[in-house]
């Protein structure tokens, strides 16, 4: 690979408190050179990729997406799911593992990480399973799991409902210091629901899921973590009350993180309005008072990251009534330009926002990932802020179609993606100068 020096950018990197003009060089696939915008690279032979007017920051980091491979093909694959992970500025994702057979055994996680290194276009990072085959009766094989490189543990949309299977899930993750990554949803509480319970769910005559079905879990949870000292990483939460659980467990010191997802961050209950499916997820979407809640905690601290949950169907899985119709959005391409609503709003800072997606996440999955220094990989996401577009899902690079966004007017664009040092993803606009030349 040649050399390529990406040259007058807005570098921000919140990992090392960065945030001015300069240039950086990649060199075999990792980061050689960060300088001032009046500084030249130590060296001379490369490409130069004009940043200017664009951010330049570490890859972003994707805790949880559903990359569908193996069993599910034709909702997504792993080669198509990075393709749009790329685009959407992922050099990282962490895929579930609702995979069928399921991230169960080491031969499954062998398989997603060998395609991966085939085809994909970004970093895998497969999660394991608690139970076998999300059954939530036995444990997986969590050792055998951890030694093959999973990032954590989790039976993703089906909840480990047995507290005692959960207990012995949390003790036996200690010995391989790894998250419990855990879908909160009390079922008995939400059987039948579709959306959030509440004055939309009533005039739309669906029945509603209240937000108790998710604190009631999450309250279980991080009683057994603080019983258990294992670590707990609560997926895409939705409620105040969450919050407010999760803010009290930090403060007596409980191992618990969160995330929560950009649709969460930016959308209500009332985007299902007439019946649109492509607004049906779990978690439903909640209030603004709920919204309000997730953002003061992503600026306090409370909310460790923020993961697209990138959830592809088939026009098939939506196209039925609301009820029947599968949860889940896919994401990935569109996570940056909704997340910059809040920037453009004033209602989050850049340099938040960005920590949320680089750094942060990088500290749960451990590995020299989320930042800008030296030596690191030459994992890069540039990114217009500015930058109009309309979300149109006919162009996805995604299988997945399904976002209630399709139309949407966006402030904010992924411009360039670098994975090790190498282009997964580049606008047509950006072009790269092979002169290669020092000054």
């Amino acid at each position: 690979m040649r050399p390529l020096l990406i040259k007058d950018g807005r570098i921000i990197d919140p990992s090392r408190k960065l945030d001015e003009t300069g240039s950086l060089l990649i060199a075999e696939g990792k980061i050689a050179w960060l300088g001032k915008a009046d500084e030249n690279p130590p060296q001379s032979g490369y490409d130069v990729l004009n940043a200017g007017g664009l951010v330049v920051c570490p890859g972003f980091i994707d805790l949880h997406c559903h990359l569908r491979q193996p069993g599910f093909e034709e909702k997504e694959t792993i080669a198509s799911g990075t393709r749009a992970a790329a685009r959407g500025g992922f050099t990282t994702v962490c895929c579930m593992p609702n995979t069928n057979p399921p991230i169960d055994n080491r031969s499954v996680v062998d398989f997603v990480r060998s395609t991966a290194e085939r085809e994909g276009a970004v970093r895998v990072l497969p999660i394991g399973c608690i139970s076998k085959g999300r059954q939530g009766k036995e444990l997986a094989e969590m050792g055998e799991l951890a030694v093959s490189g999973v990032i954590g543990y989790s039976d993703d949309g089906s909840p480990v409902t047995n507290a005692q299977i959960m207990r012995q899930a949390m003790e036996y993750s200690r010995a391989f210091d790894l998250p419990i990554m855990e879908h909160c949803e009390d079922l008995r509480l939400d059987e039948g629901g579709c959306m959030n319970e509440g004055i939309t769910a009533t005039r739309l005559g669906l029945r509603g899921m209240p937000a108790a079905a998710e604190e009631v879990m999450v309250t279980r949870n991080i009683a057994l973590a603080k019983l258990t000292g294992a670590r707990l990483h609560i997926c895409h939460v939705s409620t105040a009350g969450s919050v407010e659980l999760i803010r009290r467990a930090k403060e007596q010191g409980i191992s618990v993180t969160a995330e929560v997802t950009p649709h969460h961050l930016t959308l209500t209950e009332e985007k299902v309005g007439d019946y649109d499916t492509n607004a049906k997820v779990s978690p439903p979407l909640r209030t603004k008072r709920d919204i309000q809640a997730l953002i003061k905690g992503l600026k306090e601290g409370v909310i460790d990251a923020i993961a697209t949950d990138h959830a592809p169907h088939t026009e098939v899985d939506k196209l039925c009534e609301f009820g029947n119709a599968a949860s889940g959005i896919s994401g990935l391409e569109t996570a940056l330009g909704s997340l910059m609503s809040l920037v453009h709003d004033g209602q989050l800072d850049l340099t938040t926002l960005i920590s949320k997606l680089t750094c942060e996440p990088a500290k749960l999955i451990g590995g020299k990932l989320g930042t800008l220094e030296i030596d690191s990989p030459a994992d890069i996401t540039l990114f217009d802020p500015d930058k109009e577009w309309t979300v149109d899902p006919a162009i996805f690079a995604s299988k997945g179609k399904n976002t209630p966004l399709a139309g949407s007017a966006l402030k904010g664009k992924v411009m360039a993606t670098i994975f090790e040092g190498k282009l997964a993803y580049k606008d047509d606009s950006i072009k790269l100068e092979d002169k290669g030349q020092r000054g």
